[in-house]
């Protein structure tokens, strides 16, 4: 199950990521999770929004660069280790992890991480047939 994830090119100013979160905020569009690296010149906040498209087309029309990208989440046991059980499939797989952020949000009593990676559908096939559990939008808004 792949989740579409909104990546934004936000310059590095003061006030202009507060900008970006105001247009959801007054559009009523949560963020459910969110990570941003930052350069010299710019950061990209890449996010999981409840409708990401809508996102997409409503910072686009204000002024920012967005876009969807496939990411995959997983939910896994929040204790020493249990991220290791995901990463150790995909190694053996020969997947690669492109980059990795969790959640404020969790699957019950399980942490929930959002991973992009070398080949998606290959990946939510390995971690599927061995019993990793994939998280989808609605699962973030129960």
């Amino acid at each position: 199950m792949l989740i579409k994830q909104v990546s934004v090119f936000v310059e590095n100013t003061t006030g202009r990521l507060h900008k970006l979160a105001k247009i959801l905020a007054d559009a009523n569009i949560d963020i459910i999770a969110a990570t941003i690296a930052e350069t010299t010149d710019f950061g990209i906040l890449r996010c999981i929004l409840p409708d990401p498209q809508a996102g997409v087309e409503l910072l686009k029309s204000k002024g920012f660069n967005a876009s969807l990208t496939d990411v995959i989440a997983v939910s896994i046991e929040d204790k020493v280790g249990g991220f290791d059980v995901v990463l150790a499939e995909l190694a053996e797989a020969q997947i690669a992890v492109k980059y990795i952020y969790s959640t404020v949000k969790t699957a019950g009593d399980n942490a929930v991480i959002v991973m992009k990676t070398a080949e998606p559908e290959r990946a939510i096939e390995v971690l599927t047939s061995n019993g990793i559990k994939l998280v989808t939008i609605a699962d973030f808004m129960e």
